[in-house]
């Protein structure tokens, strides 16, 4: 009896030009901003996951990591509705692209003692978005009555890293 390998559609180019990208000297938000673009142009679709794996958790949003390599890695979210995240920043650059469904992101700004909102956005099937902190502070939630899938992009080896997150905000937000 072998192992099966789960076949992953588009994965292993977006990992190549990702692999190219990151190995150029740029800055981490021009680095995100070309992997953004190289994401537009190869969008994937929710195939990148098994079946088993697109139906996430019911008590929590679930994260698959698909690769991962010192300069990078590749995760899939799967958040069914009504999952969110906490207010969170980053360690590194990140992109991301919405396979399935819609993302509903608060984004927040650190004022002292305080957070302010200082946007709103509803990403859907087939947005992308980069960037890279500082400035990164925000929530991502699923609002929505389907479960939506999103694939994420960070500058940062999360093998050997255990989350993406830097810090989590528990500040009054005015």
């Amino acid at each position: 009896m072998g192992i099966t390998a789960v076949v992953r559609p588009g994965l292993a180019e977006l990992v190549t030009e990702t692999r190219e990208l990151t190995g150029r000297s740029a800055s981490p938000r021009a680095t995100a901003f070309a992997v953004a673009d190289a994401l537009r142009r190869r969008p994937l679709s929710p195939e990148i996951l098994t079946e088993e794996e697109r139906l996430g958790d019911p008590d929590h949003y679930v994260g698959h990591i698909l690769h991962t390599e010192p300069a990078f890695s590749i995760v899939a979210i799967v958040w069914r509705p009504g999952q969110e995240t906490v207010i969170h920043d980053h360690i590194a650059w990140c992109v991301f692209g919405v396979l399935q469904g819609v993302e509903y992101e608060t984004i927040y700004r650190l004022d002292g003692d305080h957070l302010t909102e200082a946007g709103r956005t509803a990403n859907r099937a087939g947005d992308v978005s980069g960037f890279a902190p500082p400035g990164d502070i925000h929530r991502v939630r699923n609002i929505g009555e389907t479960t939506a899938i999103s694939l994420h992009v960070y500058g940062a080896d999360l093998g050997t890293t255990p989350s993406s997150v830097r810090r989590v905000y528990d500040l009054p937000v005015r």
